[in-house]
């Protein structure tokens, strides 16, 4: 299994000398991604917690609300990359194997931003819950995931 060529692993020397907003500007350069492609933007970035936005413009539904797959799609982003961040690449990799989501308040504008917190971390499983909010810190959708862990090689 080869690595998508533009992600950005941080090393543990890099993580020790970057903030979480310089390892965040960072992520920002990984393209081809649905997550670059819906507009994705990535705030904070550490081991155990991730916060990234997400416009409503262009990720709308037809009723005109933000799409609830664009918020999961979000709610994924996260928790794959999070777990990423937790792996030794040369020798794992992380998929998502399950998500859930509840959207609890319709947005129409602005942007959303998705927290994801790593709840559980086991060798084969890890496990993350996400809360999005709009720009006014109103909760819009909390979700769940779970990654499966993956060793390649030998």
């Amino acid at each position: 299994m080869t690595l998508h060529p533009d992600l950005f692993l941080p090393t543990a020397e890099e993580f020790a000398q970057l903030t979480p907003e310089e390892l965040a500007a960072r992520m920002n350069g990984l393209s081809g991604t649905l997550g670059q492609r819906i507009g994705v933007e990535y705030v904070r970035v550490t081991r155990e917690e991730i916060t990234a936005r997400l416009p409503v413009e262009g990720n709308r539904q037809p009723a005109g609300r933000l799409h609830g797959g664009a918020t999961l799609a979000l709610a994924e982003e996260l928790a794959s990359v999070g777990s990423w961040l937790n792996l030794d690449p040369q020798r794992q990799v992380a998929v998502g194997v399950d998500l859930s989501g509840t959207h609890v308040r319709g947005v129409t504008e602005g942007w959303v931003a998705g927290t994801a917190t790593l709840a559980y971390r086991g060798r084969s499983v890890m496990v993350w819950t996400i809360e999005v909010k709009d720009e006014r810190g109103r909760v819009t959708s909390l979700a769940r995931c779970t990654c499966n862990v993956i060793s390649i090689g030998a």
